[in-house]
């Protein structure tokens, strides 16, 4: 169980960090509900610049409650590059077209790649806990299963 007394004190010290503290007005919010599967996540309204970082704080994914924060204080860093490439890929491509699918889930792949890559090496110079989180890898497949059913070349 994720508590507030455990995540807060990383939450602040994050915020500073990256220099997030006068830029957005952040909250942090324990979410105890079976229904919220993902670790971590976000509520944001950029006009007002608030958000709400939203932490699962019954059934996390993650082993290091450090490494999510990280990783989504790093969306909300990089929050007016994604809102201008969205755009840019809204006004460019048809929505629910091919092209418009492949564009955006490529988008959507490079930025959780860029934005776990930072978290990385941000973890790794000014973490508590630098122990990587495998829990994802826990519910992926191993690498001869993604072969089955495969004819041999």
């Amino acid at each position: 169980m994720v508590t507030y007394e455990f995540v807060n004190p990383l939450f602040e010290k994050w915020i500073g960090i990256l220099r997030l503290k006068n830029v957005w007005d952040v909250k942090l919010e324990l979410i105890d509900d079976e229904s919220f599967w993902k670790t971590g996540d976000f509520r944001i309204d950029p006009d007002d610049r608030k958000a709400i970082l939203m932490l699962n704080a019954s059934n996390p994914k993650q082993e290091n409650i450090e490494e999510v924060i990280v990783h989504e204080l790093l969306h909300l860093k990089l929050y007016p590059l994604d809102q201008l490439t969205e755009g840019l890929i809204d006004g460019h491509y048809e929505q629910g077209s091919p092209a418009y699918n492949t564009i955006y889930t490529q988008f959507m792949t490079m930025l959780e790649q860029t934005v776990e890559e930072m978290t990385k090496c941000f973890l790794l110079k000014y973490g508590d806990n630098k122990e990587l989180s495998y829990g994802r890898c826990k519910t992926m497949k191993s690498f001869n299963e993604l072969y089955d059913g495969l004819k041999p070349l």
